[in-house]
C-alpha cells in the first residue's frame, strides 16, 4: 500500500473524482486481501447518507468488500439503509448497489433473505424508461447469483 489507509480513506471525499476513484480502487483491492479498511465501517455507513451519489457509491462498494471481515455485525445493523439504495435516486448508484449485493449475500448468509426480499420488492418505476430495463436486468442477475449461494 503506497499511502496509509487513513490518508487513502480521506481521498474518497476528494473533490476530484479521479483522485477519489483511485482511492476507492486502492481500498477495494486492500479489502479483498486484508481487513485493514474494516475499522472504517462506521464512516462507510455514514457515506450512504451523503448528498453526493459518488460518495454513496463508494460507501456501498467498500461495505460490500468488507462483508467478509464483518465480525461485529456492523452490516447487519445497517442492512436496511444499505438496501434502500437498490432504488437510489441516481440509477447509476442503484445499479452499483444491486451488483454488490451478491458479495454481501455470500459473505453474510444470514442477510440473504433480507437481500432477496428487498430485490423482489424494488420498485424501478421511479427511473426513466431508458434506465428501467438496465436496472431490471441487474436485479434479475443479482437474484440469480444470490439464489445459487
Amino acid at each position: 500500500m503506497s499511502r496509509n489507509i487513513a490518508e487513502t480513506f480521506e481521498l474518497l471525499f476528494d473533490k476530484n473524482n479521479n483522485v477519489a476513484y483511485r482511492a476507492l480502487q486502492e481500498l477495494q483491492k486492500e479489502s479483498i486481501e486484508t481487513d485493514c479498511v474494516y475499522p472504517y465501517m462506521d464512516r462507510l455507513s455514514e457515506m450512504l447518507d451523503s448528498d453526493n451519489s459518488y460518495i454513496r457509491t463508494r460507501g456501498l462498494t467498500l461495505i460490500a468488500y468488507n462483508a467478509k471481515w464483518d465480525k461485529d455485525y456492523k452490516i447487519d445493523e445497517i442492512i436496511d439503509n444499505y438496501l434502500k439504495h437498490i432504488t437510489d435516486v441516481k440509477p447509476i448508484t442503484a445499479r452499483q448497489c444491486i451488483k454488490l449485493l451478491p458479495i454481501i449475500a455470500k459473505d453474510k448468509p444470514e442477510l440473504k433473505d433480507d437481500i432477496l426480499s428487498a430485490l423482489h420488492k424494488a420498485n424501478i418505476c421511479i427511473y426513466d424508461d431508458s434506465m428501467q430495463p438496465l436496472v431490471y436486468k441487474d436485479i434479475q442477475k443479482a437474484l440469480k447469483e444470490i439464489e445459487k449461494l
